[in-house]
């Protein structure tokens, strides 16, 4: 039977399934497999488990081997030729006056092909650039287009939290964030408050949206007429997290009250 291992390349990067063969894997593992690039290095993230899905069986690329101190040394090497492909294409970039934004370079395990990770506003024509770059380290180029949230989750940072931003630190994928969200949860509609290091609306919106949603749901919203305990008021705001409203009275003042069934329902 077939056992499947979950190897994963960058921090906080997709999990991409293995034919681990007969090695014996635990997570933290770091191992050689074969991609469509030709040789990786990985670490195991899921250990492997049986896999019975004869269909999908063939497309599985095999773990070549556990690491070795070689490979670990040769991961170092592709790291400097890394560096210094980033420092002469910053180079070339200024040279040629493009309007591009270069912040990451990654080298193929065995080092025969540089791939180029950059945002711009539009198209860029980087033939010359190519031609410079070929030219320099004699190997396959490939130069790639990426969003800003992309560039975030490469390069890491700290948010206003004073954690480590979520999209470098866990994150697998991009969920759609709507500046909606903000409004459930309550908070300032301030573009500089609501939005993370890449710019756009931070991605913890998401994390609570589901859960405000549900327990809003069970609250008056503002502008219903309510029967409570101090006679009839009108919903002026809602306190979400305490299950409680904000009720303006016949008398002009403020009351908190406390959402209970038995006590306080709606005006028909």
């Amino acid at each position: 039977m077939t056992k499947v291992a979950g190897v994963r390349f960058k921090p906080a990067g997709k999990i991409y399934d293995f034919d681990s063969g007969a090695f014996v894997l635990k997570v933290g593992d770091s191992v050689i497999v074969e991609t469509e690039q030709g040789l990786g290095f990985g670490v195991v993230i899921v250990p492997p488990e049986p896999y019975e899905d004869t269909e999908n069986k063939r497309n599985l690329k095999q773990i070549f081997r556990i690491a070795t101190p070689d490979d670990f040394r040769r991961r170092e090497e592709n790291r400097i030729i890394e560096q210094n492909a980033h420092d002469f294409c910053l180079n070339c970039i200024e040279e040629l006056d493009l309007k591009m934004n270069l912040f990451s370079v990654e080298s193929t395990f065995d080092a025969t092909k540089l791939t180029f990770f950059y945002t711009a506003d539009g198209r860029v024509d980087f033939r010359e650039l190519v031609k410079l770059l070929v030219k320099e380290f004699r190997i396959r180029i490939e130069m790639r287009q990426v969003g800003i949230r992309n560039q975030s989750k490469q390069c890491g940072g700290i948010g206003r939290c004073g954690r480590e931003i979520c999209c470098s630190l866990f994150l697998n994928n991009f969920d759609p964030v709507s500046i909606k969200m903000a409004k459930e949860q309550g908070l300032s509609l301030n573009p500089t408050k609501i939005s993370g290091l890449c710019g756009r609306l931070m991605c913890c919106l998401t994390f609570e949206n589901d859960t405000y949603i549900a327990l809003k749901s069970g609250l008056p919203k503002p502008g219903k007429v309510i029967n409570t305990p101090k006679g009839a008021g009108r919903v002026i705001r809602q306190n979400v997290l305490n299950g409680s409203v904000t009720v303006i009275l016949d008398d002009e003042t403020e009351a908190e009250i406390d959402i209970n069934p038995c006590r306080c329902k709606k005006r028909s």
